[in-house]
């Protein structure tokens, strides 16, 4: 394993907009330790969702590079994401009602997932579906039921599941709990530190709020118009903040 599981050097991200190029991030470093915690926050537009894409290969970079775990995935002379390396770094949208098939059961969701990435027998892959279910705090019950009976936030939670089908080394959270009520944001972030915790993963949260961030990474990146202003520990930078867009988004988050 590479000292960094993600390496993401000078990435640069342009979308064509009626035969315009739009710049989405611009200049981007990041690397991700073993798990490590790292935030990147900002407000709408800023970026941030793209970078989530581009390291799980949702997006391609314009220029630059990313690895995972010392491999090369994007940029000149890569060959692109491969099943050696999907499985590694996994994704949690932002939408759980429109990340799920409501046409199936959450017990099928997971275990197709699972079925892909082990190819183990029915019988073996349906019990490692109904453990992944059980650890993210959905019963059996809960798991055989239509998803339109579930909440957003027992979603989101099945959602995680079919995220660690594959054992992946980092979660990326794209806005996780954004579309959830208070409680259920709550639960879900602790859920989140625990899975972190138990399976040793790295994380990569992207969020505009800032209290979420605090609570749930040790390093943070705060992006503006697609470039990074800040970086650094997350309790200096927003107990510190050396950047005036930064203390921006801190005077707004306590007003």
């Amino acid at each position: 394993m590479a000292d960094n599981l993600i390496e993401v050097a000078g990435l640069h991200v342009n979308y064509k907009t009626k035969g315009d190029d739009v710049l989405a991030v611009r200049g981007l470093d990041l690397t991700v330790g073993a798990g490590q915690s790292t935030g990147i926050v900002g407000e709408s537009g800023s970026g941030k969702s793209t970078v989530a894409k581009a390291i799980v290969g949702l997006v391609a970079p314009t220029q630059g590079s990313i690895r995972i775990d010392g491999d090369l995935v994007a940029g000149q002379q890569a060959t692109g994401y491969v099943r050696a390396n999907r499985w590694k770094v996994q994704m949690i949208f932002q939408d759980p009602y429109g990340s799920l098939d409501p046409r199936q059961q959450p017990l099928d969701a997971v275990l197709e997932a699972v079925h892909q990435w082990s190819r183990k027998p029915k019988a073996e892959s349906r019990k490692e579906a109904l453990d992944l279910l059980k650890s993210v705090g959905i019963t059996e019950r809960q798991a055989t039921s239509g998803l339109r009976s579930l909440s957003g936030g027992q979603r989101q939670r099945i959602s995680i599941a079919r995220a660690l089908a594959p054992h992946p080394q980092v979660l990326v959270a794209d806005e996780p709990t954004s579309s959830l009520d208070q409680s259920a944001q709550a639960a879900i972030l602790n859920l989140l530190r625990r899975i972190q915790a138990e399976r040793g993963l790295s994380v990569v949260f992207i969020s505009h709020d800032l209290g979420l961030v605090r609570y749930l990474t040790e390093t943070v990146l705060v992006m503006k118009d697609g470039f990074v202003v800040e970086e650094g520990l997350t309790d200096k930078v927003l107990h510190q903040p050396g950047h005036e867009y930064t203390q921006r988004l801190i005077s707004s988050a306590l007003a």
